[in-house]
């Protein structure tokens, strides 16, 4: 099939949930709530970070870029999938799929590698806390923050042209809620191997590699606990390593199903329901894991809050 057939393809129709009419409005007004909650969690942590002299540690700050990285990728896959749900037929034009899928792949590369860095920050603080000030500097923070932006935009810059360098001519139903590379790379009507290799070799180079190496750091952070003589101290870092760990191994397990293997046997359905996983699910919990159970966090809003009051009464 020639380039002039692909150039026939100027949108695409997003399937949704298709195939369940009837619980399609009971997911709009779920994900409609899911999303302003996520919204408001972040943009709070953002702010709080931002307004707070006490909270300019490296810590706080890795924090502050993950809200910007979960506010940025769940506004770029909400809406629009918002929109899929609500019309019985959803369309998106050839360059917005194409804007859409780049932005997915920049901020979940990038949040792959940010993840990796603050448990890496949360390491070298209980490992070494008399050292933390000079181990992780300023400058070891904007480092590790510009290599994880870096490599998102790297990554998307060469995967999304390259997906859409492929002929489209059979259909142009995507059967997905947005356009994932996946879903997107199924109506290729051209031999797609090379990419595949090239998505499994950066899969485990993006996802599994940094999936490792926070494993590590938390199997190192938990022999610190052990040793921690306060066991109010070792059952608090116990409880916050557990619920990190658990949406991490939430965003990266998923991701590494669904990328894995492009082209993999799993059921359309089962694919929208994994990738609803990380797209709606950790944005939301996050918020919920590294701020509400932080302390400082909440002195910090208290302190906010009450300075607003007075402000306001004055």
């Amino acid at each position: 099939m020639n380039r002039q057939n692909q150039s026939s393809v100027v949108e695409f129709i997003l399937l949704g949930f298709s195939t369940l009419p009837e619980l399609q409005e009971l997911m709009f007004g779920v994900f409609l709530v899911i999303y302003l909650v996520t919204l408001v969690g972040n943009v709070v942590i953002i702010l709080t970070i931002a307004l707070s002299q006490s909270l300019q540690a490296p810590m706080y700050m890795f924090l502050q870029n993950l809200s910007v990285l979960e506010t940025s990728f769940t506004t770029v896959i909400t809406p629009e999938m918002l929109v899929v749900l609500s019309t019985e037929k959803a369309t998106i034009s050839f360059a917005g799929c194409f804007v859409q899928m780049y932005f997915i792949l920049l901020f979940g590369v990038t949040e792959c590698f940010l993840l990796g860095a603050m448990a890496y920050d949360r390491y070298v603080a209980i490992s070494y806390p008399l050292n933390y000030p000079m181990i992780m500097t300023k400058r070891v923070f904007m480092r590790l923050v510009m290599f994880s932006w870096i490599s998102g935009a790297v990554m998307a810059s060469i995967q999304t042209p390259w997906v859409f360098s492929f002929p489209f001519c059979d259909s142009n139903e995507i059967n997905h809620l947005f356009c994932e590379t996946p879903p997107v790379l199924g109506l290729a009507c051209a031999d797609t191997s090379i990419f595949e290799t090239y998505a499994f070799t950066g899969t485990i180079f993006i996802v599994v590699v940094p999936f490792l190496l926070i494993l590590v750091s938390y199997i190192r952070i938990l022999f610190a606990i052990l040793k921690m003589p306060s066991t109010t101290g070792r059952q608090k870092a116990f409880s916050t390593c557990a619920s990190h760990l658990t949406s991490v191994t939430l965003f990266y397990g998923t991701g590494i199903m669904t990328y894995l293997q492009p082209k993999s046997g799993y059921s359309p359905e089962t694919k929208k329901l994994m990738s609803l996983s990380y797209t709606l699910l950790t944005p939301l919990l996050n918020p919920l894991i590294y701020s509400l159970r932080n302390n400082e966090m909440k002195k910090a809003w208290m302190k906010l809050w009450r300075e607003n009051m007075v402000s306001h009464t004055v």
